[in-house]
């Protein structure tokens, strides 16, 4: 079999939870949620090249705090695609991916990398497997990653798994704001004050999205702030650039704002750089 040795790109996009409801609690400790997810045209990027031997390298503004070791996202699932389809999967390949989503920051990264990971290596070894052949094989690596794989926005609901595209969407325009610092998933959860929460409204199309929004939460918002205080600053620095609606996104510690322009976010994410030039932050749009 011949394989194509042009390094093939793909965008591994930051995962914005606009609202995100924790529900229950499975008897294996897995929390059920409904969440409306989105996802930004800004975010890492996975390339893949066959090579001689297989390989992986990082770069981008936050490859220091990436592990390189076979725990690594990216490596994990490079080595199930490979597993799962062994008469395609023959070519030993090059793995680079630039990071440019800071780590531990509610937003996917390691997620999307490694969804991206799969499109790239299904097209450079021509393995006939569709998104839900992909995330099928992808759940056992993170709840994540079946909605990462979609791309587009939908509602996810189970432990993640569970997916509803959601049609039309706008596009928004958005700042994403972190604050420097890394946040563990699991001590958010077990920060969580209810876990048997109301379920998500229905997203009826005759409401805007910022009255929807209104009405919705992010149930992981105070839990993350117990925890990491400085969410509280972000938010605030957020609705004083002029943001239409603030919130915490996935466990945190990043924030998003959502803002009436391009132009308006743009001039924010630049405020708000230059006040906080420790904090990571960017203006960018959502994906439809």
């Amino acid at each position: 079999m011949t394989f194509n040795s042009v390094p093939l790109a793909e965008l591994a996009p930051a995962k914005i939870n606009l609202a995100l409801h924790v529900t229950g609690r499975r008897a294996d400790g897995y929390h059920l949620l409904e969440t409306l997810v989105v996802f930004a045209e800004f975010g890492d990027r996975i390339t893949v090249t066959a090579s001689g031997e297989d390989s992986f390298f990082v770069a981008g503004p936050f490859a220091g705090s990436v592990p390189r070791d076979a725990g690594n996202l990216v490596l994990r699932a490079r080595d199930a695609l490979r597993g799962a389809y062994p008469a395609h999967a023959t070519q030993p390949v090059s793995i680079t991916l630039e990071k440019h989503l800071p780590v531990a920051s509610g937003i996917g990264g390691g997620s999307s990398d490694a969804a991206a990971t799969l499109r790239a290596l299904t097209r450079l070894w021509r393995i006939p497997a569709d998104a839900a052949a992909l995330a099928r094989l992808a759940l056992p690596l993170g709840a994540d990653l079946p909605m990462c794989i979609a791309g587009h926005p939908l509602i996810a609901r189970g432990i993640g798994e569970e997916l509803d595209p959601v049609r039309h969407f706008p596009a928004l325009p958005m700042v994403l704001v972190n604050p420097g610092v890394a946040v563990e998933t699991p001590k958010v959860f077990r920060a969580l004050a209810s876990r048997d929460n109301p379920a998500l409204a229905p997203l009826d199309s005759a409401d805007t999205v910022l009255d929807w929004l209104g009405a919705t939460r992010n149930d992981l918002e105070g839990a993350a702030m117990s925890i990491e205080p400085s969410i509280a600053e972000v938010l605030a620095a957020l609705r004083r650039s002029g943001t239409a609606f603030a919130r915490m996104s996935g466990s945190g510690a990043t924030c998003f704002g959502i803002f009436d322009s391009a132009a308006a976010a743009s001039r924010a994410a630049t405020a708000i750089s230059s006040e906080h030039p420790g904090w990571f932050s960017t203006a960018t749009m959502t994906r439809t």
